[in-house]
């Protein structure tokens, strides 16, 4: 989270156990269905939320208090609850933590509480200035990446942006799209040249097998405008996308 609240967002959630997005709303969503069942109220326990994708499209999210939390981790069993529960009950002391140092201005007169208001607004926006500069140095660090060993990097990028976008579904489609802006950029057509790379290795006497493996990236590999422009569109997305390195 940016800022400590008092609930989570079902974003948050679904990357403590290690869900695709879709997943775990369609789990709160059975769950409160059952708690109009039984007449309980639901809000108690999730409110429904929208978000920003990384697209700037308005997507549906929910917001869980502690009990949501709890009645959550009802639904999970092993390991998997276990580190829930562990990571859901840090987050909420983080944040109790967080309301206890905050001090107690109710006595104060008008003009103090005011001046305090000011110092508060004041200090939030050095935060936000912090937050702009960690950005820019994350920002920095992904543009001079060492493009060596530019699959595995790439490939990290990817998988970090698919999981901020929903998990494995998101993984093909943002590979998609890299793909097809790199096609548009070089005038390249990556289908009839891997076509054209399999007919060359089978000529060769490359097994089936091995012919079968060949995908875009041994295509783009071969080619160095291809990898520079793969590399860079890549990196464009990540910054768009607001990946964050390790």
């Amino acid at each position: 989270m940016n800022q400590l609240e008092n609930t989570l967002t079902s974003l948050e959630v679904a990357e403590m156990v290690g869900r695709r997005h879709d997943q775990v709303i369609r789990d709160i969503r059975k769950i409160t269905e059952q708690l109009n069942d039984h007449k309980n109220v639901d809000v108690d326990y999730f409110t429904e939320d929208t978000y920003k994708d990384g697209k700037g499209e308005i997507r549906p999210c929910y917001r869980l208090t502690k009990k949501g939390c709890e009645l959550f981790s009802t639904r999970m069993t092993g390991a998997k609850g276990t580190q829930f529960a562990v990571s859901y009950i840090d987050r909420f002391n983080q944040m109790e933590q967080h309301i206890k140092q905050q001090p107690d201005i109710s006595n104060l007169s008008p003009e103090l509480q005011m001046f305090n208001q000011m110092f508060q607004a004041v200090a939030n926006q050095e935060q936000k200035l912090v937050e702009v500069n960690d950005k820019v140095d994350n920002i920095s660090e992904i543009v001079a990446l060492n493009t060596a060993n530019w699959r595995n990097e790439t490939g990290n990028f990817i998988r970090k942006i698919a999981l901020k976008q929903g998990g494995g579904v998101a993984f093909k489609e943002i590979n998609q799209q890299i793909y097809a802006e790199v096609e548009r950029r070089g005038g390249f057509k990556f289908n009839i040249r891997l076509r054209n790379m399999q007919t060359r290795q089978i000529e060769k006497g490359y097994s089936k097998s091995a012919v079968k493996k060949l995908n875009k990236l041994d295509v783009i590999e071969a080619d160095k405008k291809a990898t520079q422009i793969y590399i860079q569109v890549v990196k464009e997305f990540a910054i768009k996308y607001q990946v964050e390195l390790d």
